[in-house]
């Protein structure tokens, strides 16, 4: 078990009970976005705040899913759920909001994933591997239910990989016992990375045509084909007289 600074424990708290109330409004507005009732309301919005959570406590397996365990934030879930049902967020300010409020959320989120995995000594891929779910798994759930191709799949901005280097931020500051610098420092890296590819338009390749081993495979052929040519054309210029004729009557009797 890791010894966490009780400050920062306080402050991460704080943030992760406040990305679930976010991370519900968000969901509840998708879910007007798409036409549902109130029920449609409460459960975009429990998946989008807490799948991702539940998903990390379901494969580490040890003890009860936090998001059941601790009834704040089902309740806060629900109140982000009822929020966004009495207000209509909408337009390009609620937009830049979302990428803002959703990458701040995800920061926030990988780092106590890639924490709580630590805190039950799993190995370093599998610590990734719950700092990446604890932050993308909730709007993959989402965007299954609504019927959607989960947004971390391609043609989006990366979310996985800002998620990717806090975990990878946190193992480091733990493996040289700076814990409390990384649970700050990785989040913060992942904000920016998100927010880099909001604001540059970063995209990952999605091109289904794109097989770097296939394009080397034809560029060596190509090579090979010229360089087989201009063997030939040095070799005809260097070959005697008497084996060239040669060589021409014998190719003209065959």
């Amino acid at each position: 078990m890791h010894e966490v600074d009780p400050l920062i424990e306080s402050l991460y708290r704080w943030s992760d009970v406040s990305g679930v109330l976010l991370m519900g409004i968000i969901g509840g507005t998708i879910a007007r976005q798409r036409g549902y009732d109130i029920i449609g309301f409460f459960f975009i919005a429990l998946f989008s705040s807490l799948g991702g959570g539940m998903i990390r406590d379901v494969l580490i397996n040890r003890g009860t899913v936090a998001a059941m365990a601790q009834p704040e934030y089902l309740i806060l879930a629900f109140t982000g759920a009822l929020i966004a049902r009495f207000v209509y967020f909408k337009g390009r300010t609620w937009d830049i909001l979302q990428a803002h409020g959703d990458a701040i959320v995800s920061g926030l989120w990988a780092g106590t994933g890639t924490v709580k995995a630590l805190t039950f000594g799993l190995p370093v891929v599998p610590c990734i591997m719950m700092g990446v779910f604890t932050a993308t798994g909730g709007s993959m759930i989402r965007d299954v239910v609504t019927g959607r191709i989960p947004g971390v799949f391609g043609d989006n901005q990366p979310t996985v990989i800002p998620a990717i280097a806090a975990s990878i931020i946190v193992l480091i500051s733990d493996a040289f016992g700076y814990l409390a610098v990384g649970m700050i420092l990785g989040p913060l890296v992942s904000i920016f990375l998100a927010l880099l590819g909001y604001w540059g338009g970063w995209r990952l390749n999605s091109n289904p045509e794109w097989a770097p081993v296939n394009e080397s495979a034809v560029q060596v052929a190509e090579l090979a084909k010229k360089a087989e040519h201009k063997s030939r054309a040095v070799g005809r210029k260097y070959e005697p007289t008497r084996i060239r004729s040669w060589r021409h009557r014998q190719m003209e009797k065959a």
